[in-house]
């Protein structure tokens, strides 16, 4: 795994690594090792979740107070009436910002995990003999009209 890493950034190439859960990376030492240190990129969603251990993930990453203070204020203000999560992205150790990515919302209700949402979605859908996408143009047109 180390290898993997160095070699892929000698050859100005970036191997990812996506997880939803820090332990994943942290519970080896040597892929964190060579996960953490060879690192440029960080990207973080909603942490909240770790909010009482996150001095570890802060120290781990190698993040200053103001970046843990972004990452921790991500999605806490979010406006109701739009679809967007907001998402953490660290350069470098120079440069960081939350940013906001905002879908339509037909392409909010497709990819939604939210269990009413998904069950609005499958219900309406059986109504239209069982046409989800017509289920998803008519639930996010029923939500830009509100």
């Amino acid at each position: 795994m180390l290898s993997l890493h160095k070699t892929v950034r000698k050859y100005y190439g970036e191997a990812i690594v996506v997880t939803q859960e820090v332990d994943d990376i942290i519970s080896s030492p040597v892929v964190k090792e060579s996960i953490i240190n060879n690192s440029d990129c960080k990207i973080l969603l909603d942490q909240r979740k770790y909010m009482n251990k996150f001095d570890q993930i802060q120290a781990l990453l190698g993040l200053t107070e103001k970046e843990k203070s972004q990452i921790l204020s991500i999605n806490m203000a979010n406006n109701p009436s739009r679809f967007y999560k907001e998402v953490w992205i660290g350069l470098g150790g120079t440069q960081s910002a939350v940013y906001a990515t905002e879908v339509s919302a037909e392409e909010y209700l497709a990819y939604t995990t939210e269990e009413t949402e998904k069950v609005e979605v499958y219900r309406l859908a059986e109504q239209l003999g069982g046409d989800i996408e017509a289920a998803i143009r008519q639930l996010a047109e029923r939500r830009r009209n509100r």
